[in-house]
């Protein structure tokens, strides 16, 4: 049966495609159900391999297209710029003066510093997601349906591999697989609520689109830096954490530029 696009409504189209993608976060977070017991080497190459990813996510999906809605200018420069130390000045403030003791319990015996480091990598990656799912659209509130589609696929692609690193750190903490699941999909139903905003209000979702580009760039490199790379480094792993950051970085940066 040949699925016509172009008569669904865009807000729709924007929806459908957006949630498929932030859907891709459960499908990569799968591969725990069939994990056994993880060591620490193997913890901290995937810490590792998620700050990598964080890190290109950071550079190609979130930095490089801010700059671009921002016209590309000095003074769009300067817009990314402020929306990236707004995000970071955001996870210092979650960091510092949360009730961590309040909204994470954590099952029993885990630590509570880990605890929080993990939930704020989580935090960042939720982040990460609303305005990717803003920017999916924006693609199909412009008219282009191949743009908003081609979007769609690559965020979904890149979603992945975060979904199974956000799964992967809450099994580390003793969480449950069906949990850590849970939490993973999660993360990524934030980018449906992007993606109406983008198609339904697309002319207002333009001007704020580098500003939630460039928030969510800040967020994350202040978690990538702050806690997630640290972490990685903490059991005397530290060689095989930095070979789990390149291998993370080159595999997101590979996707973005083939998937344009």
């Amino acid at each position: 049966m040949n699925l016509d696009l172009s008569s669904w409504p865009i807000p729709l189209l924007g929806l459908a495609a957006s949630l498929a993608a932030g859907c891709a976060t459960g499908v990569g977070a799968l591969p725990v159900f069939i994990t056994q017991n993880i060591s620490q080497r193997t913890q901290d190459v995937m810490l590792g391999f998620g700050a990598g990813v964080m890190l290109a996510a950071t550079s190609f999906s979130l930095i490089v297209p801010a700059v671009e809605a921002a016209g590309g200018s000095t003074a769009g420069a300067f817009i990314v710029a402020a929306g990236m130390a707004l995000g970071g000045l955001f996870l210092w403030v979650t960091d510092k003066y949360s009730p961590h003791e309040h909204f994470i319990k954590g099952p029993e015996g885990a630590d509570a510093r880990n605890l929080r480091r993990i939930w704020l990598f989580v935090i960042a990656i939720t982040l990460h997601n609303f305005p990717e799912g803003l920017a999916v659209g924006v693609g199909f509130g412009g008219g282009d349906i191949a743009n908003g589609i081609t979007l769609a696929v690559g965020i979904g692609l890149q979603n992945m591999p975060e979904g199974l690193v956000v799964a992967l750190a809450l099994i580390a903490e003793r969480y449950s697989r069906p949990y850590a699941f849970g939490v993973a999909l999660a993360t990524g139903l934030v980018e449906p609520v992007g993606g109406a905003i983008g198609a339904g209000i697309v002319s207002i979702a333009r001007p704020v689109l580098p500003w939630g580009l460039a928030f969510a760039a800040g967020a994350m490199l202040f978690v990538i830096s702050d806690e997630i790379i640290p972490e990685s480094h903490r059991k005397g792993y530290e060689t095989e954490a930095t070979f789990g950051v390149m291998f993370g970085f080159i595999v997101m940066m590979i996707m973005d530029i083939a998937l344009g």
